[in-house]
C-alpha cells in the first residue's frame, strides 16, 4: 500500500511576476512558471513515482502545471479531475489590483488582516477560513478515498487551497495556517496511514 498524496502549487503565473492579487482571475504561466511545472514532474521521475488520478482546480495556471508534470511523468493519459473546490481564494475587490497599490489604498495593517488572517475576507471574496470549507468536502468525498485504497495521488492547485489540505494533514490550528507558505512548483510528498493520519512528509527542493 503506498497511499502517497504529492501537492504541488502552480508555477509562477502571469500575475504572481506582476504582483499582483489572482485569485479566480485566469493567467497563465510565465516561462518560469512552464519551467517550475516541468522541474516538479522530473524530481517525481527520479523518485519513480508514478500516479493512478490527478486532481486540479478549474484555472489554467493550475491545469497547465498538472499538464506539464505528467507530460514529464510520461503519464499524459492519466484521468485528471478538475474543479473549482481547489480554485485558488477568492479575492473579490482586490483581484487584479497590484498589492503595493492595494496596501496605498487600505493601509499596510488592512490589506495584511485580509492576506494572512484565518477569517477576516476582503470586500466581496473569501477568507481562509472560507476556502477551507470548500476544499476539505472535496477532499474528503474525492481525494482522500484514492489514497487510502493505496493508489498514488497528485493534487496541482493554489497556495490558499493546498494550505486547507495542509491544515488537516499536518493539524495546523487556524493561527498557524496562514503563516505557511507553499513555493511555486515545488512538490510536497505525504504517505499516509490506513487512518488516514500522516505516516512521512517530504518537501523536494
Amino acid at each position: 500500500m503506498n497511499r502517497t498524496l504529492v501537492l504541488v502549487r502552480h508555477g509562477e503565473s502571469e500575475w504572481n511576476a506582476k504582483n499582483l492579487f489572482t485569485g479566480w482571475k485566469n493567467p497563465d504561466l510565465t516561462p518560469k512558471g512552464v519551467e517550475e511545472a516541468r522541474h516538479a514532474g522530473r524530481q517525481l521521475r527520479e523518485r519513480d513515482i508514478l500516479f493512478s488520478i490527478g486532481f486540479t482546480s478549474a484555472l489554467l495556471r493550475a491545469q497547465r502545471t498538472l499538464d506539464l508534470m505528467l507530460k514529464e511523468l510520461g503519464q499524459s493519459n492519466v484521468w485528471t479531475v478538475k474543479d473549482r473546490a481547489l480554485n485558488e481564494r477568492h479575492y473579490g475587490d482586490l483581484s487584479g489590483l497590484n498589492k503595493d497599490e492595494a496596501r496605498e489604498k487600505w493601509g499596510e495593517e488592512q490589506v495584511r488582516l485580509w492576506r494572512r488572517s484565518y477569517d477576516i475576507p476582503p470586500p466581496g471574496g473569501e477568507s481562509l477560513k472560507d476556502t477551507v470549507a470548500r476544499v476539505l468536502p472535496f477532499y474528503c468525498q474525492h481525494i482522500l478515498p484514492p489514497v487510502l485504497r493505496g493508489e498514488r495521488v497528485l493534487v496541482a492547485a493554489h497556495g490558499n487551497s493546498l494550505r486547507a489540505l495542509a491544515m488537516v494533514l499536518d493539524k495546523l490550528t487556524p493561527d498557524e495556517v496562514p503563516g505557511l507558505e507553499l513555493a511555486t512548483g515545488v512538490p510536497l510528498i505525504y504517505t499516509l496511514n490506513a487512518d488516514s493520519t500522516v505516516a512521512s512528509k517530504e518537501l523536494l527542493k
